[in-house]
């Protein structure tokens, strides 16, 4: 593995308000990867800078990193004027996933299912928008992930208080509407027409609250993986969530969040390029599923790390 790997940096940590997460995945890919023979290092780009990555000879990185500075885009920018592979998507693709304004965009010009939604600012007539929208909806920083600043409003006079606590991250808010039913994932490997899906997941938190707490820290929240759903379902949730995954030009790994209502009609949430590798997360739990180990997934997707626009500029 060091031969074929050379020396890994296991990005983690970062600024983001997701930061407690990452590091949480940062040391458990770091400690896959060494199991299996790599010679991986964990790398806080939250503490180092990243011209430290080239000077100390990294050869490739595993990006563990979550949320802004890490998933969105800027990283693998910086990632591809060092000249350095790097584990998931690219620039484009990273921010387009990590903008859910713009992602329901690209998503609906493919025709794929997600709920209606409307931007919010500060000049929006708050009230007005459950009239819209209808009520319960949510509102949501679109470029934070893991729930944070995410608020669901049943009633009119909820709407200020849900708008500040998404504006604290966002000077624009996601107002989207509110799909009753179940929560699926679905965590997609590989890149183009050789992506493909892993089993289902249902997530049944109690109350139906899957926030933060319940998705990294309590032992109260049930997955049912694959999920008990009829096959021709499944199948159909796992067709779109590769769609979705295409659509927007994801590479390597991915995860897409779903409502299924109570019609059974899927309805895409958001697209994670970098997702959670915590002991709680989905991602590996998946894989698990169809035989694939911890460690396993981690060197399946360091191996296809890569520098996306010099590969591109090179087949030019």
């Amino acid at each position: 593995m060091s031969a074929q790997f050379g020396k890994v940096g296991v990005l983690y940590g970062g600024r983001s308000a997701e930061r407690e997460v990452s590091l949480m995945s940062g040391k458990g890919v770091q400690q896959a990867l060494a199991s299996a023979g790599v010679d991986a290092h964990l790398f806080d780009t939250g503490e180092r800078s990243l011209a430290e990555l080239a000077a100390e000879g990294f050869d490739r990185v595993f990006i563990a990193l979550h949320g802004r500075f890490g998933e969105d885009g800027t990283i693998q920018g910086a990632l591809e004027l060092l000249g350095i592979p790097y584990t998931g998507s690219g620039p484009m693709a990273s921010s387009l996933a990590m903008d859910k304004t713009m992602t329901k965009r690209v998503w609906l010009q493919h025709g794929l299912p997600t709920p209606q939604f409307e931007v919010v600012d500060a000049d929006t007539e708050l009230r007005l928008v459950p009239d819209r929208l209808s009520l319960p909806l949510i509102l949501k920083p679109p470029h934070e992930g893991s729930t944070v600043g995410i608020t669901k409003v049943v009633g009119y006079s909820d709407m200020k208080e849900a708008y500040a606590a998404a504006a604290r991250y966002d000077s624009e808010v996601l107002a989207e509407q509110f799909i009753t039913g179940r929560e699926l994932t679905v965590a997609v490997l590989g890149s183009g027409k050789a992506a493909r899906a892993l089993p289902v997941i249902e997530i049944a938190a109690p109350g139906g609250n899957y926030d933060y707490e319940h998705k990294y820290f309590s032992d109260d929240t049930q997955y049912f993986c694959p999920a008990t759903l009829p096959p021709e379902v499944a199948k159909e949730v796992s067709a779109i969530a590769v769609k979705a995954y295409r659509a927007l030009g994801c590479e390597g790994w991915g995860r897409a969040d779903f409502m299924l209502d109570r019609d059974n009609r899927p309805w895409l949430l958001e697209l994670n390029t970098s997702p959670g590798m915590t002991s709680h997360s989905l991602v590996p739990m998946a894989a698990k599923a169809v035989g694939i180990s911890y460690a396993e997934l981690c060197v399946a997707i360091l191996s296809e790390a890569s520098c996306k626009v010099h590969s591109a500029s090179r087949n030019a």
